[in-house]
């Protein structure tokens, strides 16, 4: 069975993706189906991730398809959602494919804030898994052969997308398995053993055999390229390079071994056995140096049967001349594959989870097209209201229309009494002065919503800076100030809004004081209002009069303006336009979007006519105005003139004005409370996000705690320095067995799958104990056996407490104490010896003193050594055949 190298997935840490998206869509637009829709698709992107991500998965081709669809829905989202560490941050943590850590500092991993890392990671896993799926391919039938070729070149061109994007899709140091260099060696790998499938596919089809050769050397160029990446690197598991330099080999055999068939149909019988022996020596090299990681013993045999063959034919026949290897022609090549194409999608059951959300580059010019449309209203809305005040306070000051409605001198006239009766309608002085009121209290709740906001970032800035100045280099993660700069820049917006709006509010109560007198008379009961108005010498003689019917007419025209302009304002705030189907058709076609110069043409289009039309009311108004200026100084002329008049005429034009400043000021103070309640949803928005940021700086920062923890633990304390060479441990024979490589890859070495383990011999079984036979010692001393004194001692008694592991205890023997060996040299007073080999399974123990011997009730003593030759009496003697326990000299 052919050796195939697959690669490990990646390891991602469970990323909380509701909480942060729902919020985003509950922020984002408003209450209904369309956001219900988005919530349950947020929740669907959710358990897609956990199906992905979160479990292992099978070597099947239904796990590649969920990891896929994964893959095309981040694809989908991520110019959906503003992912980025300002504003909508989700942090995914993911471990080095290829690292395996230790038991102390883990695996190396990395955490970053970016959607491009995690689709990265998640089409490194995809291409994995696809290599894993090959690999598990049988490839002795046509359909393992093709999907084997499928998933390699699948897994191919995902590594070289990986290659090609990591570091814009990052914008910082990857870890090592998604490095450009590490995905660059196996795309190159997976490409090499997709054509290695179609070599074997050739073979097995019995192709012709400059077509197999062909295809075997293209592989072999492929093996060579991806060997030489990572010769000099130590980016990929140690078992990889090895395995790369015998296909290298194998397949170059190969293509020998099939140029040499056409060599021999040619008669070129020197250059058969020259391409013979190049490949006998090829798989001898690997046979030699890599026997363990692949088995090259059937396409040794089958090459030697071949140059045996053709050495016989050639000396007895032929005695054609054998070329050099360096003299034959280059075998050409043949590349049947190429990497896949990774453009999404890539799964077949895909279906767009938030197919109806615009992209984030059309929603961002879609806002700003609302802006640009809001001042256009705004300017041709506040041009008219402009106009309209400034023709009120022009009739205002020339006391038009009450002038004319007061020709009798002593009532109110009916205009005076209208507005009158509107301020009272509206809420008087009463409702105003609630208005007035309110606005410090909003005011100040939206500075405190804007300072907390404020504050948090400051907070977590100065605790960022403060680590930095620690750790330095180490702590290198964005610095909190170059993050927080678009949300400074936004809250210094905001505060500029509030001091102009503190302005603005300033402006308005000094016009309430200047006019509240005025404002007050308006609002008292009409004979109240009728006997604080002077009054005056009655002018009826101009009842009849044309200049006052002239005035009446113009007045007349004025109003109808004013009217016009009303129905006009509604049809300006009635315009609407969906742009959103043209930024998307722009964004699809030119890959970008021109918003500023699309939307400036499209609401002249749309607002061309109505400013047309709103400048000729202005200049309506001003001809009208002049009408009625020079018809009111003929009218002037025309009344007698005394000083109650004057100050009648004088109090009427206040009481006008005053009911126009009234109305004005109660819009104002409106406007500005719903100003204050909008600004404080915008605000609470605002200290949402800069809330979310500093959570997930927090969390990051204590990730790289915890990971700059680790790393200063597995620093050395001290350098390091030259142990003596009389200290070093011996060095194992050489003709030990080689360790098995590291389980990383699935496919095995075939040796290691045929040839059985090799099995240590087993130690000889250990001496059963004494047997002590109380009769065999006599009970009494004077029985013992006479011999020198002490020259046997027995051991002493064992402490009362154990001071180690528990040792087997026998009838009447006590238990050795801790250290005690009763098979070490040295341990009575013997002679010295030359050092022993140490016994299998059995501490080196240091010599032992000599203890003295105690007498201890209850024990009889060790009998003296018996004649030579003899066994000590009351112990077993062993058969002469069972091999000794001890070591011989």
């Amino acid at each position: 069975m052919a050796t195939f190298i697959s690669v490990p997935l990646k390891k991602s840490s469970e990323v909380e993706l509701v909480k942060p998206l729902s919020k985003f869509v509950t922020a984002t637009y408003p209450a209904g189906e369309e956001q219900a829709e988005y919530l349950r698709s947020v929740e669907e992107l959710n358990k897609l991730r956990k199906s992905a991500l979160g479990r292992p998965l099978d070597k099947h081709e239904s796990s590649l398809e969920i990891l896929l669809r994964y893959y095309d829905q981040l694809c989908s989202v991520e110019p959906k959602f503003p992912f980025s560490e300002n504003q909508l941050c989700l942090t995914f943590t993911w471990k080095d494919a290829f690292d395996k850590g230790s038991l102390f500092s883990g695996s190396v991993k990395l955490a970053l804030a970016s959607i491009g890392y995690e689709k990265t990671c998640v089409l490194f896993n995809a291409a994995a898994l696809a290599s894993q799926i090959a690999s598990e391919q049988n490839l002795d039938n046509d359909e393992g052969l093709k999907t084997a070729a499928k998933f390699y070149q699948l897994a191919s061109g995902a590594f070289g997308h990986i290659r090609d994007t990591v570091l814009s899709a990052l914008n910082r140091e990857p870890t090592m398995d998604i490095s450009p260099e590490t995905v660059g060696t196996l795309s190159n790998i997976m490409l090499a053993q997709a054509q290695e499938v179609f070599f074997l596919k050739a073979a097995s089809d019995k192709m012709k055999d400059a077509v197999i050769a062909k295809l075997a050397n293209q592989a072999a160029d492929y093996y060579g390229d991806a060997f030489k990446q990572c010769q000099y690197k130590d980016n990929l598991p140690k078992e990889v390079l090895p395995v790369l330099a015998a296909k290298h080999c194998i397949m170059q055999a190969n293509a020998e071994l099939h140029q040499s068939i056409l060599a021999k149909q040619k008669k070129r019988f020197g250059e058969e056995i020259a391409r013979l022996q190049h490949a006998a020596e090829l798989v001898k090299t690997v046979a030699t140096s890599h026997d363990e990681y692949v088995s090259v013993k059937d396409l040794t045999e089958k090459i030697n049967r071949a140059l045996t063959a053709a050495k016989k034919d050639n000396d007895f026949i032929y005695h054609d001349r054998v070329p050099e290897v360096k003299d034959l022609e280059h075998i050409g090549k043949a590349a049947l594959v190429k990497p896949t194409a990774i453009t999404p999608p890539l799964s077949q059951k895909f279906a767009d989870l938030f197919e109806k959300m615009v992209p984030m580059a059309v929603q961002q010019s879609m806002s700003n097209y609302g802006q640009r449309k809001a001042e256009t209203v705004n300017r041709l809305v506040g041009t008219m209201r402009e106009a309209t005040n400034l023709c009120n306070g022009v009739l205002a000051s020339l006391n038009l229309p009450a002038a004319l409605e007061d020709l009798s001198g002593d009532s109110i006239p009916q205009s005076i009494a209208e507005k009158a009766r509107a301020v009272v309608q509206l809420g008087g002085l009463q409702s105003i002065e609630q208005l007035i009121r309110d606005l410090p209290e909003l005011l100040t709740r939206n500075r405190e919503i804007l300072d907390e906001a404020l504050k948090m970032l400051n907070d977590e800035e100065t605790t960022d800076n403060e680590l930095r100045s620690k750790f330095n280099q180490r702590w290198n993660r964005t610095p909190s100030g170059d993050l927080y700069k678009p949300l400074r820049a936004e809250g210094s917006n905001f505060s500029n809004i509030l001091d102009k709006a503190v302005q603005a509010d300033q402006v308005v109560r000094d016009r309430y004081n200047a006019h509240c007198d005025m404002i007050t008379l308006l609002c008292k009961p009409e004979n109240e209002l009728n006997a604080a108005i002077p009054s005056a010498n009655p002018t009826k003689t101009l009842q009849g009069s044309e200049v006052v019917n002239v005035l009446r007419s113009q007045l007349a025209q004025l109003d109808e303006m004013k009217r016009e302009r009303e129905t006009l304002e509604g049809e300006i705030k009635a315009v609407t336009f969906d742009m959103s189907a043209v930024f998307l058709t722009s964004l699809a076609q030119d890959g970008a979007i021109s918003e500023e110069q699309m939307s400036l043409s499209k609401l002249d289009q749309l607002y061309g006519a109505y400013n047309q039309r709103v400048q000729a009311t202005l200049r309506t108004q001003e001809e009208l105005l002049g009408q009625v200026q020079t018809s009111h100084q003929e009218f002037s002329s025309l009344k007698q003139s005394n000083t109650e008049a004057n100050q009648r005429e004088e109090v009427l034009k206040k009481l006008a004005s005053a009911h126009d400043s009234y109305v004005e000021i109660s819009n104002n103070l409106r406007e500005g409370t719903k100003f204050y309640n909008d600004l404080t949803e915008i605000l609470l928005k605002f200290q949402n996000k800069c809330s979310d940021i500093v959570f997930a700086r927090k969390t990051e920062r204590d990730e790289l705690l915890k990971d700059l923890q680790q790393s200063i633990a597995r620093e050395p304390s001290a350098p390091s320095f030259n142990v003596p060479a009389y200290q070093s441990a011996p060095a194992a024979p050489a003709g030990g067995p080689t360790p098995a490589p590291r389980t990383v890859f699935t496919g095995q070495p075939q040796q290691a799958q045929q040839q059985p383990p090799v099995m240590k011999p087993n130690p000889p079984a250990r001496p059963p104990p004494p047997s002590f036979n109380p009769q065999a010692a006599s009970p009494n001393p004077a029985a013992t056996p006479t011999g020198p004194p002490n020259s046997n001692p027995p051991p002493l008694a064992p402490p009362s407490q154990a001071q180690g592991p528990p040792y087997a205890s026998y009838p009447g023997y006590y238990q050795m104490p801790m250290g005690y060996n009763p098979y070490a040299y040295g341990q009575y007073n013997m002679p010295s010896m030359p050092s022993m080999p140490s016994m299998p399974n059995m501490p080196n123990m240091p010599n032992m003193p000599y203890m003295p011997y105690q007498q201890t009730p209850g024990q009889g003593g060790y009998p003296a050594a018996p004649p030579g030759g003899q066994p000590y009496p009351g112990y077993p003697q062993q058969p002469p055949q069972q091999q000794p326990y001890y070591p011989q000299q």
